[in-house]
């Protein structure tokens, strides 16, 4: 057929909302065209696209080839659109089964070489598309991450040959590879901030006792030197950890960043420490578009 639909998901904040890959061929002089709002990084994606089929052992079809991503009024950013497109044009071309990319999802970013690179935000995109019931194809670099979301079913992959040998049967992959967070990741517990090494103020860490165990709001106020932010960073370590939905949450948050997710802030509460001298705008972020330039966690 000469027409394609693969499903993938862009980034917004911590949502990933679902963008339909459409793939058509046509009659006319050789032509690679993308709409759909895409930025100059995805518009680039037709050379990374290109040269990654025809080095992978691909063929490439000389013909008008127009990629539409929709919706079309929602911005589209980065390479996490890479494999989605290459995918497509495998289908629209022949060289892959449309019933084979029924029920998935497509996520990576190409190297030239037909290798599949890191993205960021991966784990909004595959809790949303587990709340579809579809497969999720990701980079193998995302997998670990990825894994968080228990309900996902996920197909790590090196390359663009490995996803073409999974969907045509030739070279099934195992599906769901199984992680311990707590084994995988670096053991660097940061034990620098216990409210057991609070020495006195007996009356401040009553009152944080209080606020951690019913969840209430707690303003500090007095002179600089009196403890104010010592005790402020030791309250997350008398607070319960997270359940796993506000961990996956916070997990999210860590993925748009690129920050590593381990033992240390995995089901640990962020603690923000803003400067004192810094605007209210600088604090909540700004322009007409924020995005993960605007959050600070520390």
């Amino acid at each position: 057929m000469s027409l394609a639909k693969v499903f993938t998901r862009a980034q917004v904040g911590i949502t990933a909302p679902e963008v339909i890959v459409e793939v058509h061929l046509s009659n006319g002089l050789p032509a690679f065209n993308i709409v759909g709002l895409p930025e100059a990084s995805v518009k680039e994606a037709k050379e990374r696209v290109r040269s990654a089929m025809t080095n992978t052992g691909f063929l490439f079809p000389e013909q008008r080839i127009t990629v539409n991503l929709a919706p079309a009024d929602l911005p589209k950013e980065g390479g996490r659109f890479d494999l989605a497109i290459a995918v497509g044009i495998l289908v629209a071309s022949g060289q892959l089964d449309s019933q084979s990319v029924i029920d998935k999802e497509f996520y990576g970013e190409l190297a030239l070489n037909g290798e599949l690179r890191e993205i960021t935000a991966i784990l909004p995109s595959v809790m949303a598309a587990a709340t579809k019931s579809r497969a999720c194809y990701l980079p193998l670099a995302n997998d670990v991450v990825a894994s968080l979301a228990s309900a996902a079913i996920r197909v790590p992959l090196d390359n663009l040959k490995m996803a073409w040998s999974h969907l045509s049967g030739q070279s099934p992959l195992e599906i769901n590879q199984k992680y311990h967070i707590v084994q995988q990741l670096p053991q660097d517990i940061d034990s620098a901030t216990d409210m057991a090494e609070v020495k006195g103020q007996e009356g401040a860490k009553r009152v944080l006792e209080i606020a951690a165990a019913g969840g209430h709001n707690v303003l500090f106020l007095g002179p600089p030197g009196t403890g104010k932010s010592m005790l402020a960073q030791r309250l997350p370590t008398i607070m319960p950890k997270m359940t796993d939905q506000q961990a996956l949450e916070t997990a999210s948050i860590y993925s748009i960043l690129g920050k590593p997710i381990n033992q240390s802030n995995w089901k640990m509460r962020p603690f923000r420490a803003p400067h004192h001298t810094c605007s209210a705008v600088a604090l909540v972020g700004g322009s007409s578009n924020p995005n993960d330039n605007y959050i600070a966690i520390e």
